[in-house]
């Protein structure tokens, strides 16, 4: 319920959002009629016809985006249409007539006398729906994320509904409000006919900044009005209950703290403690039967494993995705767990469920195992089949299940590790195991896998692409999907970054499109990492960092060497800062020298 009142509350902040300006003319076009009649079904067409295109376009392939675009251009013409009844009175009586004949009531633009009919506006609202982009804040990019991943459910399709509801209400009001003041201004002035027109010709404006993609492009840069630090705060308000929770996973949500309730997981501080200060076991408890793991697109290093294959045996379930630096610090328990109790009936498994697109690269995934060193079973999820059937929401997450199939024990995100161990022990004895061992492993994690230095750290998780980014710095406003020249902020506050040069920003990512293009991060903590990709058929892309203006020296990661130079020849997950002593603020920039570099999140350590 809570997350159902955050989406509505994010779609009530939309209509002060710069790229819902274009839409508000096809709105107010219905100011001076009845508002059942008309501008309601309007809302209505709008509201439904957003939720399902989003629906859709967050689950479905690239035929979606396709026929998406098509369906903007057709939904541009018809509000022109729209638009030319209002300024043109005969050729409102000619469209009529052949629709009437047809039998078409619902496709009936106006009726003769220039009045629109509640036909016509929820044909107009479902064009305007079509129209609709706003601009994808933290609340809309929390949910399409997750719609993403937990795939076509009612759950997505009822958060994207109450977004949409949300800006429906506010723009119900706008449009009662506008109503009234239509209605006096034809009382006093007696200028119905102008103020028709006057909407008519708003109309088509709108249609031209759509078209011309002002709407998330020129609007946006200008406009002294943003919902995304609005939401944000919004985020952390709703969220503050579940503040101070230490290592948190990595959630397909943001931000990356668990949701206050919802059917798929407790809340970290719920997990089970099973051992006591002196080390000796309490009882599990039985969490249900485990899932299938049948929905795996592939299996890597092992032939399929089934509950069935598994009976018998305590299993080790854990989500992950190769450039995920939660996931990679969790990694060195996981490896020796596999191998020390191996012989002793524990089987672990790795879920493979993909975060960014590149990640479902069977090449990529098998490439990542091999340098991780990653030698147990692991199960190819880039459906999200397993993920949903677990009803999971977390990178990373564990899922502790018993020689009889049950669900006994689950953790969320790093740490805890001694408590994971004792569980592992535990159900071995449980499954008759007459020589298990009871010592703690102790491991030793070199590069990205070393513990994180949580107590210095004061930097989030940060995501480049345009459905996810926060703390933007650079002008102008970031350009959706096409290449822009940026300039970078001269002194960037903690926790903001910006692009310098020609970039592309995406859905997903920031990609050069010109050479020497810089990324800039203010940022406090000891080690600082940046997903890349490489160019176009993984050409090289050669980069320098620097830190507040200079070389890294002995503060450079393992990923470029001490005068800050390096080079990226494959996707994954970069270390660029480890910084030895004491942990303050600092400007990072990463220079690139060749065109074709991706960059997805910044993560910190």
């Amino acid at each position: 319920m809570l997350l159902i009142v955050l989406a509505y509350l994010g779609g009530v902040l939309t209509i002060v959002s710069p790229c819902i300006l274009p839409v508000l003319p096809f709105v107010f076009s219905r100011a001076g009629q009845p508002f059942m009649r008309n501008g309601l079904p309007l809302l209505a067409g709008m509201a439904l016809t957003f939720a399902a295109v989003a629906s859709l376009a967050a689950v479905g392939g690239g035929w979606v985006v396709a026929a998406n675009q098509y369906g903007r251009w057709l939904a541009l013409a018809l509000v022109a249409v729209f638009a030319l009844t209002l300024l043109l009175p005969h050729l409102s009586e000619r469209l009529t007539r052949p629709l009437v004949a047809a039998g078409s009531r619902l496709s009936e633009s106006v009726a003769t006398d220039g009045t629109p009919r509640m036909g016509s506006s929820v044909v107009q609202g479902i064009a305007t729906g079509l129209l609709w982009a706003p601009c994808a804040g933290p609340i809309l990019g929390l949910i399409l994320t997750g719609a993403a991943l937990q795939g076509a459910n009612a759950t997505s399709t009822l958060l994207l509904l109450a977004y949409a509801l949300g800006a429906a209400t506010s723009m119900a009001a706008a449009l009662l409000l506008g109503g009234k003041v239509f209605a006096a201004l034809k009382r006093s002035l007696g200028a119905g006919e102008w103020l028709r027109r006057g909407l008519g010709a708003a109309m088509l404006a709108g249609v031209a900044a759509i078209a011309l993609g002002l709407g998330t492009g020129v609007l946006a840069r200008f406009s002294i009005t943003s919902t995304g630090g609005i939401e944000q705060k919004l985020i952390e308000r709703l969220n503050k209950p579940l503040d101070g929770e230490a290592n948190l996973a990595r959630s397909i949500q943001e931000p990356a703290t668990p949701p206050a309730e919802g059917p798929a997981m407790l809340a970290v501080g719920d997990a089970i403690r099973v051992a006591g200060p002196s080390g000796e076991a309490s009882a599990l408890p039985d969490e249900g039967i485990a899932p299938s793991l049948d929905g795996a697109t592939q299996w890597l290093q092992s032939p399929p494993l089934t509950n069935q294959s598994l009976r018998g045996k305590v299993v080790l379930i854990d989500f992950w995705t190769y450039s995920c630096i939660n996931c990679l610090r969790t990694l060195p328990y996981i490896k020796a767990w596999a191998e020390k109790y191996r012989d002793q009936g524990l089987v672990v498994v790795g879920v493979h469920a993909p975060e960014f697109a590149f990640e479902r690269d069977i090449n990529n995934v098998t490439r990542a195992m091999k340098d991780l060193g990653i030698s147990y079973p692991v199960a190819v999820d880039n459906q999200y089949a397993i993920w949903r059937a677990f009803k999971n929401q977390y990178w990373p997450a564990h899922y502790f299940i018993d020689a009889t199939g049950h669900i006994r024990h689950h953790h969320f995100g790093e740490g805890d590790y001694a408590e994971s161990e004792r569980v592992i022990q535990q159900l071995l004895k449980e499954a008759g195991s007459s020589q298990t061992a009871t010592g703690l492993t102790e491991v030793d994690a070199q590069g990205v896998q070393l513990a994180a230095s949580m107590n210095e750290v004061r930097s989030p998780e940060t995501y480049l692409g345009y459905e996810r980014a926060e703390n933007f710095a650079s002008t102008p406003k970031a350009v959706h999907d096409r290449s822009a020249a940026y300039v970078g902020p001269e002194r960037p506050e903690l926790n903001t970054w910006g692009l310098v040069g020609q970039w592309v920003v995406g859905p997903e990512s920031a990609t050069l499109s010109a050479p020497s293009g810089r990324i800039v991060y203010r940022f406090q903590a000891r080690d600082l990492h940046l997903v890349l990709s490489p160019g176009p058929k993984g050409k090289p892309v050669r980069f320098k960092v620097s830190i507040d203006g200079k070389p890294p020296g002995d503060a450079h990661g393992m990923d470029a060497a001490a005068d800050g130079s390096g080079t990226v020849t494959a996707q994954r997950l970069y270390q660029l800062v480890r910084q030895p002593g004491d942990i303050a603020e600092h400007t990072f920039s990463i220079e690139f020298l060749d065109a074709g570099v991706s960059a997805y999140a910044f993560t910190f350590g």
